[in-house]
């Protein structure tokens, strides 16, 4: 099997992740692969916030809990060391398919370097609130951006998942 569908067919959402920080080396190899993203008339309008800072990670994490209405102490992120926060211009018409684009390639390319990853949503909600327009501000990121998700990276904590049947009648062809 063609080594790039075997890692599309591999890859799975982690959920418990090792503490342990990624080599700031591997981290930049992903988001270069996030960066190769297809995207609508070539725009490459996402942007990538790398997040590798535990206090600010933890902040976040502890404001994406309460927007879901977690308990504090609940780490939506599931210990993940490294998030890849994915924004995108939303003047660009296809602004959510190249975030969503940008994200998949983030994915596949950590699983292909021995990472595990995992898409976390609610970044919509971090960016409207004051302290994400706070965190946009404070890198120098000017314009209306929409967070289209997190990526969680880090070492896989225990076993990796195991994959879920595919459901049938899902593709259909016509001759």
């Amino acid at each position: 099997m063609n080594e790039t569908v075997n890692l599309m067919i591999t890859r799975r959402s982690v959920r418990k992740f090792k503490s342990d920080m990624i080599p700031k080396e591997i981290i930049d190899e992903i988001i270069t692969a996030g960066t190769y993203a297809a995207s609508g008339r070539n725009s490459q309008s996402p942007i990538i916030i790398a997040v590798t800072n535990k206090e600010l990670r933890d902040k976040i994490s502890k404001i994406n809990a309460e927007i879901m209405g977690k308990p504090d102490g609940f780490d939506p992120f599931y210990n993940a060391p490294v998030m890849l926060i994915v924004l995108a211009d939303k003047s660009v018409p296809t602004y959510l398919y190249d975030g969503s684009l940008v994200m998949g390639n983030l994915m596949l390319a950590a699983h292909g370097l021995g990472i595990g990853s995992c898409w976390i949503h609610r970044a919509k909600e971090f960016f409207e609130r004051e302290e994400g327009k706070d965190l946009l501000k404070s890198l120098g990121i000017e314009g209306d951006y929409e967070g289209i998700g997190n990526c969680a990276l880090g070492y896989v904590d225990g076993n990796y998942p195991t994959e879920h049947p595919r459901k049938e009648n899902r593709v259909f062809y016509v001759d």
